[in-house]
């Protein structure tokens, strides 16, 4: 039995699903209330915005996988093929029996192929905030690795959790693919990289994904793909409110709205009102002028040499580097100092 903190709840152990057992999940999962009481600050805020991190419901995650098969989304793909050419070398600096901790794993697509290559490791932990979309990931994993302890942890990696313990592990590697740092602003960063530092202990390693500065047009096709996706993603966002908070959003009164901003380096997505309206959440009103926006995430992108300084900043060394021949994605090694 997990000991309880804030909203933890001890799954134990699920009848089988369509892939097979599960495996016993750790939840950290954040409540209900949570989801209501930090939407209605954002909105009740000069600049009105919600966390990202409530993107990804079933309905979120499930969109967010077809955003990384599109066309214009280059991430998934640039990163894919670094990790197809050099998972091996990734896995040799790494080391043996590692303790494997994936943040914001998802549908751990990559994870594969870290895994093939890990040495003996002494347990994968896949960590994400959608606890059906993390389960049902877990459980293909444990078919395809039957050897290696999967522990599924459903939590806010920006939050409290506990993180199981490993057998015969020798050290802990935090495994970051995709984009995600750049999520953050740049002090949450330094701060979520520190904490993931202390909570990694000693000798720990992190294999980040960091996404490159770029030209605009390029930037600017990922987050506003022809097919919609992005714009469907966006918007789950007001409808899981509805669903989930008894909210009243007209979604066709709402537009995707992203860009990228030179000066701050950074995409910026917002959902944008069409008319002056008002929605409410449950007895709460929100009124919305013609034009004014929902801030609902950040994408920061950066150079090699920026992303050293705010790597040093945080308490970690940059030992490894490998990127595309376009140099348009990074996969990073990082060790801490501590």
């Amino acid at each position: 039995m997990n000991r309880i903190i804030g909203t933890q709840r001890d799954a134990g152990i699920s009848p089988a699903g369509r892939f097979g057992p599960r495996p016993r999940l750790h939840d950290f999962g954040p409540a209900r209330d949570d989801f209501r009481s930090q939407v209605l600050h954002g909105l009740r805020q000069a600049r009105r915005h919600i966390p990202c991190k409530f993107f990804y419901d079933q309905r979120g995650s499930e969109l967010f996988d077809q955003i990384c098969a599109l066309p214009e989304y280059y991430p998934t793909r640039t990163e894919l093929g670094i990790m197809t050419r050099h998972a091996a070398e990734m896995a040799a600096v790494m080391g043996p029996r590692c303790r494997v901790i994936e943040y914001g794993s998802g549908s751990s697509t990559k994870t594969h192929l870290l895994l093939d290559q890990a040495q003996e490791p002494a347990a994968y932990m896949p960590l994400d905030i959608s606890r059906e979309h993390l389960l049902d990931a877990a459980r293909r994993l444990a078919s395809c690795y039957p050897s290696i302890p999967i522990h599924p942890i459903c939590a806010d990696y920006t939050s409290r959790f506990i993180l199981p313990e490993a057998a015969n592990a020798r050290r802990t590697i935090i495994y970051f693919p995709g984009s995600t740092i750049g999520n953050f602003e740049p002090h949450e960063a330094r701060a979520f990289l520190q904490s993931a530092a202390d909570r990694a202990g000693s000798g720990a390693g992190m294999l980040i994904g960091v996404d490159l500065k770029k030209d605009p047009a390029t930037l600017h096709a990922a987050y506003n793909d022809a097919a919609g996706v992005t714009a469907a993603f966006n918007l789950n966002l007001l409808a899981r409110i509805n669903r989930e908070l008894g909210g009243s959003f007209e979604l066709n009164q709402f537009a995707h709205y992203a860009f990228y901003n030179p000066r701050l380096g950074r995409i910026e997505m917002h959902l944008l009102s069409r008319q002056e309206q008002t929605a409410t959440i449950g007895s709460n009103r929100v009124d919305f002028r013609e034009g004014e926006t929902i801030f609902t995430e950040s994408s920061y992108k950066y150079t090699l040499g920026e992303f050293t300084a705010l790597a040093a900043a945080s308490g970690w060394t940059v030992e490894q580097v490998w990127t595309d021949d376009r140099r348009m994605f990074s996969v990073q090694y990082l060790t801490s100092n501590s």
